[in-house]
């Protein structure tokens, strides 16, 4: 299960207080996501820019080494902060769990990820 796995890698623990989990389904396979939406209604947006893709290949038309990557569950790579987890719980069948890197859901999680992309292949 997900959530097993979650715990082991460090990504979760468990806690006392928490937001309702919804398990979405894709493709025959279920997805567990925590219910932020009235979060995400009193977060501040993030405006961070995003790469135009015409300036990505601008820029890496000039590089003399290529590379390609698959970043799977990349928001998991964000540590939270600790006030961020306290917001970030789920509760489950099994117990109360506080996310310790970023969930899907989040309003800036993708202002986030690329913020971080940037500070690790800067320009």
């Amino acid at each position: 299960m997900e959530l097993v796995v979650l715990r082991k890698v460090g990504h979760i623990e468990q806690v006392e207080f928490t937001k309702p989990v919804i398990i979405a389904w894709h493709n025959g396979k279920s997805r567990m996501v925590g219910d932020f939406r009235a979060l995400n209604t009193y977060t501040i947006p993030d405006r961070y820019p995003i790469p135009r893709i015409h300036e990505t290949f601008t820029q890496s038309s000039q590089a003399k080494f290529i590379t390609a990557m698959d970043s799977l569950k990349g928001f998991h790579q964000n540590v939270l902060t600790e006030n961020a987890k306290r917001l970030l719980r789920i509760i489950v069948h099994c117990g109360i769990f506080e996310y310790l890197k970023m969930p899907f859901g989040i309003k800036n999680a993708a202002s986030q990820y690329q913020r971080m992309m940037n500070t690790i292949f800067p320009e």
